[in-house]
């Protein structure tokens, strides 16, 4: 396995870093540029930051918040959230960033995924994928998790990786914000499908949740929100735990 990457995600509305639960009831969790620089500082490998009610407001992401992140913090990050053109993936490229996250918008064109991925390189382009567990199976949610696509979700992340997305973003809307642990089945059968990186996300509330998604479902990262944000571990505890469990981190 390669070294693990660990990295924080700033859910951001209104200008402010929030947390919720199943995409729902969400809390205030500070301004995500001095989150961005303390979690920089602290040791995180990366940082996502997800404008969470762009898509629904039909609105640009947030580009001169993307500029504060970049002079604030000395790590890669990835921006996504309102996104829908390979315009878009440009500004927020030349805003700082360094990844660029697409979700609703290339469920909706899949070719877009093509055009952004030969534009800019794969590795500048994550396909975000919000899953919900229905029918024996997983089903993709677009549009901030508020629509089901009714696609299966190993059949989009497969097509995805073959479009060109050089990561996928795998959120388990059922165990986001929960403290509940990874959706590892999930992880797993994702995983075995495709050739490319796969970041957990949605459900980490213990030290054993972000070794188990590593070690068990298969990730090369494992995101999380609210165990930072509230001060339930820091960076260092996470590395200190999955290196003595003998997982790879970078320090």
């Amino acid at each position: 396995m390669l070294t693990a990457r660990i990295i924080p995600c700033l859910d951001v509305k209104n200008g402010r870093t929030v947390k919720g639960t199943r995409f729902v009831d969400l809390r205030d969790a500070g301004d995500p540029v001095e989150l961005a620089a303390r979690y920089s500082d602290e040791g995180a490998d990366e940082l996502v930051f997800l404008d969470i009610s762009a898509t629904l407001e039909e609105r640009p992401t947030f580009l001169a918040m993307v500029e504060r992140v970049a002079a604030a913090v000395n790590i890669p990050f990835t921006v996504g959230g309102g996104i829908g053109s390979v315009a878009d993936v440009l500004r927020a490229l030349d805003a700082g960033a360094d990844k660029v996250a697409l979700n609703s918008a290339i469920l909706r064109t899949p070719s877009l995924l093509d055009e952004a991925a030969q534009t800019v390189g794969a590795q500048s382009i994550v396909a975000a994928i919000d899953v919900r567990q229905e029918n024996g199976g997983w089903t993709v949610y677009t549009r901030a998790g508020t629509e089901s696509t009714g696609r299966d979700a190993v059949a989009w992340a497969r097509e995805a990786a073959g479009r060109g997305a050089g990561e996928l973003l795998v959120t388990s809307m059922d165990r986001d914000g929960t403290t509940m642990g990874y959706d590892l089945p999930l992880l797993r059968a994702i995983g075995q499908a495709v050739p490319v990186p796969l970041i957990a996300s949605g459900g980490a509330g213990r030290l054993e949740h972000l070794r188990d998604a590593l070690r068990d479902g298969g990730a090369d990262a494992v995101l999380a929100a609210s165990i930072f944000h509230y001060g339930t571990f820091s960076l260092a505890d996470v590395k200190t735990y999955l290196q003595n469990e003998g997982i790879r981190v970078r320090w």
